[in-house]
């Protein structure tokens, strides 16, 4: 069986990488493509498919590898996905997310630039925006409402 990465795919590291992958399956819907383990049944290695994109998931495997949860809650990162209409509303799937035992730290709220998120932590962490676009605007529309300059480089 083969299978093609994204050109950009996050790696995050877990002190339960197991759990970790229950947790993403059940609370955000990711569905695990490869699965590494050593004689003892533990996880070495995973990747987890979410529509295009993708993740790996691992144990903290050096000093400079580590869960927030192993590091006082700090990380150099946060994930976002992108939830499609097919999916469902955002605001049904923040509460997939909290029963799955994602604490929420911002409740979903519709943003300036058209979308609706909100922001979860893991049980070990790390930080997740989950996003889905509920109206198209433009960085005029950005400017206007905000007072914040964009500009789209290349679409």
């Amino acid at each position: 069986m083969a299978w093609t990465r994204p050109a950009l795919v996050s790696a995050l590291c877990y002190r339960d990488p197991r759990a970790a992958l229950k947790f993403l399956e059940d609370a955000f819907g990711f569905e695990i493509i490869l699965l590494i383990e050593d004689e003892a049944g533990n996880v070495g290695h995973s990747e987890m498919r979410f529509g295009t994109g993708a993740v790996m998931v691992g144990s903290e495997w050096t000093e400079e590898h580590k869960s927030p949860a192993s590091i006082g809650g700090m990380m150099t990162q946060t994930v976002h996905i992108q939830v499609e209409p097919e999916d469902g509303t955002i605001d049904a799937h923040c509460e997939r997310a909290r029963k799955a035992g994602a604490l929420i730290i911002q409740e979903p709220e519709d943003q300036f630039y058209g979308d609706r998120t909100y922001r979860c932590k893991d049980p070990e962490g790390h930080i997740w925006t989950v996003g889905q676009t509920v109206r198209t605007t433009s960085p005029e529309d950005w400017h206007r409402d905000t007072g914040l300059k964009a500009t789209i480089i290349k679409e």
